[in-house]
C-alpha cells in the first residue's frame, strides 16, 4: 500500500520506488496541509496527509529530483506496477487508491479539488475500479513472462488490509478485526465513510462495493516483543529465546504485570496521537519486578494501545459486534486471552491464516464468477477456528490499567517533543 512507482512515456521505471514506510516527506505533508487547509483535507480525502502516502511521495520528487518528474508520464501501487507487468493495463482499485490521498473516498472517485491543490495531472492517474471487478486480461507478454494463459482475468484486487479483512469475514458493518504483526491494525467495516474530524484513523473505502472500512495502527505491535526478545532474550552462546518461551514465562504473571506499564511506541504513534516523535515507555518498575513481568507488561501494553482504536471507534459511532483476531499476535495463546480481556469482549480465530493472500484468492473467485457477491464467498468460506472468552477479574484489573497507561503519554509527550 502507498508505494509511489513512476513510469516514463516507455513504461519504464524512472526511479526506485518510495515504498509506504519511507518518511522523507515531512516536509512535503506540512506544505500540503498549509495550502488546502487540515479541517478541508480530510473532508476531500478522510485522511490526513501522512507522510505514508503517496501524494507525499510524488510532491518529493518534483520538489527535490525535477528532472525525474519530468519523466514521469504514469504513477502506480506497487501491486498495480504487477498488473502491469502482466496486462499492459494502468488499473487500481478504490481500497488500495484510498491511501493515495488523491481519492475522493466518500464518493469513490479521483479528487479534483485535491489534483488541482497538488497539481497533479489525472492522466498520471490508473482508472479506478472497484476490488472484485475484473479490469483486465493477461497479455501475450505477460504470459510470455510467467506462463499463465493469454487472456486470463485479472480483477482489481487490494491493499494487503482490505484483502486481509475480506479473508477474515470482515465485511459487514459491526464486524472488526485486531491483527498484531509488526504494526498492529484495528479495521472495522462500515456501510457508510465514518469519519474522525481530527484523522487519527483511517477512513477507507473497503474490498466490497459500497462499503468502507476505519482502520487504526499501532506502529510497533509485535515490533515491541521482537525488540525485547532480540535486545534482552538471547543467551551467552548467541542463541535467542524463542516468543513461546518468553509468553510461557509471562503467563505465570497476574493480568496488571504487578502496576507495570508499557507503551508500545518504538517508531512514534499512528493512532490515536498522530506523533512521530512519541516514544516508549516502561513504567512503574521496582525491584520485585522480573523479565516475566515486562514481557506481560509488553503483550499488555500492545493491546491497550489497539484499545485506543476501540475508544474512538465509540466516539465515531462505529458498531462493534463482533471480533476476530489475526497475525502473529493471534498464534500466542496468551495473547489472545489478553486481548479478550482488555477489549473486554469473546473473541474468534478463523481457520485460515493467510489473510490477505486468502482475501485475494476470494475477490479473485467474485470476479471469475465462483460467488455472485464477496459476502457470498466469506459466507462460503470463512470459518471460526476457535473462541476466546473474557476473564472477568482480569477484565476489571485490565480497565484499571488501561486507565492509567492512557495517562502515560500525555506525562512524557513533552520530554520527546523537542528531540
Amino acid at each position: 500500500m502507498h508505494g509511489a512507482v513512476m513510469l516514463d512515456e516507455q513504461g519504464s521505471v524512472v526511479r526506485p520506488a518510495l515504498i509506504w514506510c519511507d518518511v522523507r516527506t515531512e516536509k512535503q505533508c506540512h506544505d500540503l496541509t498549509a495550502k488546502i487547509g487540515q479541517e478541508r483535507l480530510i473532508q476531500l480525502t478522510c485522511n490526513p496527509a501522512l507522510a505514508n502516502f503517496t501524494l507525499t511521495k510524488l510532491l518529493w520528487i518534483r520538489e527535490n529530483e525535477p528532472a525525474n518528474w519530468k519523466r514521469v508520464r504514469s504513477v502506480m501501487l506497487p501491486k498495480d506496477y504487477v498488473r502491469f507487468r502482466l496486462t499492459g493495463e494502468h488499473a487500481t482499485d478504490m481500497a488500495d487508491a484510498s491511501g493515495t490521498l488523491l481519492l475522493d473516498v466518500a464518493n469513490r472517485r479521483w479528487s479534483r479539488e485535491m489534483l488541482q491543490g497538488a497539481e497533479i495531472d489525472e492522466r498520471l492517474l490508473p482508472l479506478l475500479h472497484e476490488s472484485p471487478a475484473v479490469c483486465a486480461k493477461i497479455s501475450s507478454k505477460g504470459a510470455a513472462e510467467t506462463g499463465l494463459r493469454v487472456g486470463t482475468p485479472v480483477v482489481a484486487g487490494a491493499g494487503d488490509q482490505a484483502a486481509g479483512a475480506t479473508g477474515m469475514g470482515i465485511v459487514s458493518a459491526g464486524a472488526v478485526s485486531a491483527t498484531i504483526g509488526t504494526s498492529g491494525v484495528v479495521f472495522a467495516a462500515t456501510d457508510r465513510p465514518a469519519l474522525d474530524p481530527r484523522g487519527r484513523v483511517h477512513t477507507f473505502c473497503h474490498a466490497i462495493p459500497g462499503r468502507w472500512h476505519v482502520m487504526g495502527v499501532t506502529q510497533a505491535a509485535g515490533l515491541s516483543l521482537r525488540w525485547f526478545r532480540d535486545t534482552f532474550a538471547t543467551n551467552s552462546s548467541g542463541t535467542q529465546e524463542t516468543y513461546d518461551q518468553l509468553t510461557a514465562e509471562a503467563a505465570k504473571i497476574p493480568a496488571g504485570s504487578d502496576g507495570l506499564l508499557w507503551t508500545p511506541y518504538l517508531m512514534g504513534e499512528r493512532t490515536p496521537h498522530l506523533d512521530s516523535n512519541a516514544r516508549g515507555a516502561l513504567v512503574g518498575l521496582t525491584a520485585s519486578h522480573t523479565r516475566a513481568h515486562v514481557v506481560r507488561a509488553i503483550l499488555e501494553g500492545v493491546a491497550f494501545s489497539l484499545r485506543d482504536t476501540f475508544t474512538l471507534f465509540g466516539e465515531m459511532n462505529v458498531p462493534v459486534t463482533s471480533m476476530r483476531l489475526g497475525g502473529g499476535g493471534a498464534r500466542s495463546p496468551l495473547w489472545r486471552q489478553i486481548q479478550a480481556d482488555v477489549y473486554g469482549r469473546a473473541v474468534e480465530i478463523v481457520e485460515a491464516e493467510e489473510g490477505a493472500a486468502y482475501g485475494a484468492a476470494l475477490l479473485a473467485g467474485v470476479g471469475a464468477g465462483l460467488w455472485p457477491s464477496v459476502d457470498a464467498a466469506c459466507a462460503a468460506t470463512v470459518r471460526v477456528a476457535s473462541r476466546v472468552s473474557p476473564q472477568h477479574a482480569a477484565v476489571a484489573i485490565l480497565n484499571s490499567s488501561y486507565a492509567a497507561f492512557r495517562r502515560v503519554y500525555p506525562a512524557t509527550n513533552s520530554i520527546f517533543a523537542s528531540h
